[in-house]
């Protein structure tokens, strides 16, 4: 919780009665929150004057006032939020307004924000230390849980972020395979590196950039696209480029297009067909990896790729990443072979920490079996009352991951995704903040449940989604 000394630098007051609204939360017999204890007031004036001074010395400060494009609500318009603080499945702001979040820092909150356990846990290992540079032990045990949870991993590395671990993924599969192309598919993102930045989603669509300046052609020369769901492409770039694609790469969930569910057979299909031609199965899962099902996108499908990303919840809310596969291709990796990838901060104490305790949380029975319940009743009944007031809207869900466009779908690809009205999506999103719920803001986004969401939570998103579709 932020205190009035943080927040002195920008002239502000610490209203102490906001912090008065967050307390621990219950929960039932199974071990899931059930309600956030907050305060019964009468609902403030929703306002956003605080909120708007920071970012308009913010942008005196930082590129757009931001330190990430989509917080800027480019895509969305009107004033972005300034967060003062986060509990379980709300988060407040500088203004004091209060919401239901469906972003969860976009995706590491499953277990909830700050979380007391993983909190505590926290604080123990700060006292030792927070960065040593040198192995740890905690790296270890970490290890030991991605590897026995993730199909395809025997070895991992650890990094700092999901960017990185795409980086480090493509020049290894590039050295494994001794060729240098690679296929990614249209709405996919998998980092800001110069050769994934080619038709790359909801970040460059969000900003109306169909690349990024900046990036020569020397760099994106060897990156191949596909649409989404389609095989046949994926099948005639092999043959147009035969034996010099190294690797498929693909998000199995796309999350940066909105969210985009593989057709039956999809996965399979590139599986079959990397195979038949010597290259590698790549699965990005920074978003789906212990989101989807413990053992992430390709548990819940069956389908095993030859390298995995991952990112955001094995940090619990920490910067870090990882990627890993099969042994053999994972010892080409410096110091074990000659593929050079390091990082200072990698393997950091504090990040293992918080992705040990956020993991052990979501082995407990009955986890994914809860985050499938509340999403479900989140999704259904926006899409029930948002037909039922008149609008064109598809969407779905997997476990704790879903989304909805503004357009009759069905949605396979980036290309239908844009067929979807981003104008009323911006309407829609500014009327659901007023109501007091957090939505990404971009149509091109997947949001998130955690297990601090309760069946109150959901109601209430629902009454308000209600609210805003008749207004729209």
């Amino acid at each position: 919780m932020a205190s009035a000394a943080a927040l002195s630098g920008v002239g502000l007051s610490w209203n102490s009665s906001v912090a008065a609204q967050v307390s621990s939360c219950s929960r039932n017999p199974s071990g899931f929150r059930t309600k956030m204890a907050v305060s019964v007031e009468k609902k403030q004036k929703f306002t956003l004057q605080k909120s708007q001074e920071i970012f308009n010395e913010a942008k005196e400060l930082m590129p757009g006032g931001v330190s990430s494009p989509v917080r800027a609500f480019k895509s969305v318009g009107g004033q972005p939020i300034v967060f003062d603080s986060v509990k379980g499945s709300h988060v407040w702001d500088v203004d004091g307004n209060e919401y239901i979040d469906y972003v969860g820092s976009w995706g590491p909150a499953i277990i909830g924000h700050a979380d007391d356990q993983v909190n505590a846990a926290l604080t123990e290992t700060l006292k030792k230390g927070t960065s040593f540079g040198a192995p740890c032990v905690l790296e270890n045990l970490l290890a030991e849980m991605v590897i026995s949870a993730v199909p395809s991993i025997e070895m991992v590395r650890f990094v700092n972020s999901g960017t990185e671990a795409c980086m480090g993924v493509l020049r290894l599969a590039r050295a494994f395979a001794s060729r240098p192309k690679i296929i990614k598919f249209e709405g996919c993102y998998h980092g800001h590196a110069d050769p994934f930045l080619v038709k790359a989603g909801s970040g460059v669509a969000t900003l109306g950039l169909p690349d990024s300046p900046g990036v020569p052609k020397a760099a994106t020369v060897d990156t191949l696209t596909s649409p989404y769901n389609d095989l046949a492409t994926v099948e005639n770039l092999f043959k147009t480029h035969k034996g010099e694609i190294a690797a498929v790469m693909l998000e199995p969930v796309v999350g940066n297009a909105g969210f985009i569910e593989p057709k039956p057979g999809f996965l399979n299909g590139l599986r079959q067909i990397t195979k038949e031609n010597d290259a590698l199965l790549v699965f990005d899962e920074v978003m789906t990896g212990f989101r989807l099902a413990y053992g992430g996108a390709q548990e819940y499908f069956g389908v095993t790729p030859d390298l995995t990303t991952l990112g955001k919840i094995i940090g619990g809310g920490l910067p870090v990443g990882a990627y890993g596969g099969r042994r053999e291709i994972m010892e080409m990796v410096a110091p074990a072979g000659p593929m050079y990838q390091a990082g200072t901060l990698s393997g950091n104490p504090l990040a293992m920490t918080a992705g040990i305790h956020t993991l052990k949380r979501l082995k407990e029975p009955g986890s994914y079996e809860y985050l499938d319940k509340v999403t479900q009743e989140l999704v259904r009944g926006i899409l029930d009352v948002g037909k039922k007031a008149g609008h064109e809207l598809s969407g779905g869900y997997i476990s704790g991951m879903f989304g909805f466009f503004f357009t009759e779908g069905p949605v396979y690809n980036f290309s239908d995704a844009k067929k979807s009205d981003t104008a009323k999506f911006g309407r829609f999103h500014r009327g659901m903040l007023e109501e007091g719920v957090y939505l990404a803001p971009s149509q091109f986004e997947a949001g998130f449940t955690s297990l601090a969401h309760s069946s109150e939570d959901i109601e209430q998103t629902i009454a308000a989604a209600e609210k805003v579709f008749r207004q729209i």
